[in-house]
């Protein structure tokens, strides 16, 4: 995956920031996988002391920390050495997805020039126009409610997961059956230890792990939208602490996409040193938070149905405005490209 960099100022300043010490040594991430592991293994250890509702609550937090971990661990961190990070990760703690399909799935999405198209993007929510027109009206219907803020929390996960469930059953080739297999056998393991502890594994799918994905989920509301500028289609959300905390900054999801190798801890410092520029390149595709998605799709659904194709009509494109938690850069973070900024390239990844 190559870096888009927003011109030749910003790809110096971004090399300066890596040869730091606390960059290179990934010390952060490093933490972060001890603080996860903990967690998650001493709230299923210590439940009864915590009690069920406090380590429920917990359990909660730590899963869906460790699928954003995991999403580190597949973009070259805290190691350069993408086995020894599959092994951090393998261990299946969010019950529903081996990494290796994860990583394989998610790797193909970061192909920007064709983000969002639906033969193309194994994460996109969008539609072929031709899929569209054959789904039922009951069908559709369930996808438009989909697609509001409280419908891709509350459906959106069980619509994925049987996607997956029949990706598994349907698995041919010799690679996504070995996944499979590994997985399943480690979440056998996970379970019966779980079991051991005196905490019911199906407590832990039904109250845990659903709640967990759907958490997922507020991230990636409406996080890409088909536009003709391919660095145009991701957005940045400015949302508060606690979010980009248990997101690892990936709120800021275009900058991750133009810089996908930048360390978690390095997204917020890029994007506030960069925030003109990159409302520039987004054509004004950011929001003040995730509680904005809330109010503007409580009921009405995100237009992400049949794909438009590239060339979308100006004048139905959605605009964004951001809030004012953070000043002008003019007068705290200079826009260092407010006045030589490059045109947007397109990038294979």
């Amino acid at each position: 995956m190559a870096n888009d960099y927003i011109n030749a100022q910003q790809r110096e300043v971004v090399h300066q920031l890596g040869r730091n010490w606390l960059w290179r040594s990934e010390l952060p991430t490093w933490a972060l996988m001890v603080g996860v592991y903990g967690g998650w293994f001493g709230c299923v250890i210590y439940w009864q002391t915590l009690g069920l509702f406090l380590t429920t609550l917990l359990l909660i937090v730590f899963t869906t920390w460790y699928m954003s971990l995991q999403h580190e661990l597949i973009h070259g961190h805290p190691t350069r050495f993408p086995g020894l990070n599959q092994l951090f990760g393998t261990l299946p703690l969010a019950v529903w997805y081996p990494y290796g399909l994860y990583r394989d799935s998610h790797l193909a999405h970061h192909r920007n020039h064709t983000l969002t198209e639906p033969d193309e993007d194994p994460e996109t929510y969008y539609l072929s126009p031709e899929r569209w027109a054959q789904l039922k009206p009951w069908q559709q219907r369930l996808i438009h409610l989909r697609n509001t803020f409280p419908g891709r929390l509350l459906l959106g996960p069980l619509l994925d997961i049987v996607a997956t469930l029949k990706m598994m059953l349907l698995a041919r080739d010799r690679a996504a059956i070995s996944m499979w297999v590994i997985h399943l056998t480690l979440l056998a393991g996970l379970f019966y230890w779980m079991q051991q502890q005196g905490l019911s594994p199906l407590w832990f799918v039904v109250a845990v792990s659903y709640p967990a994905l759907a958490l997922t989920k507020i991230r990636s509301f409406y996080e890409h939208r088909a536009e003709e500028a391919p660095l145009a289609r991701s957005v940045n959300n400015e949302a508060a602490w606690p979010w980009r905390w248990l997101f690892l900054n990936l709120n800021y999801h275009s900058v991750h996409h133009d810089l996908p190798g930048l360390p978690w801890y390095g997204l917020r410092k890029v994007y506030l040193l960069y925030r003109d520029g990159y409302h520039q390149r987004n054509h004004g595709f950011r929001v003040a938070g995730y509680g904005e998605w809330l109010l503007r799709f409580w009921r009405k659904p995100v237009n992400v149905n049949a794909h438009p194709g590239t060339h979308k009509d100006a004048q139905h494109a959605d605009h964004f405005t951001a809030d004012v938690r953070y000043p002008p850069s003019d007068d705290a973070w200079p826009d260092r490209c407010a006045n030589d900024a490059a045109p947007t390239t397109r990038r294979a990844g």
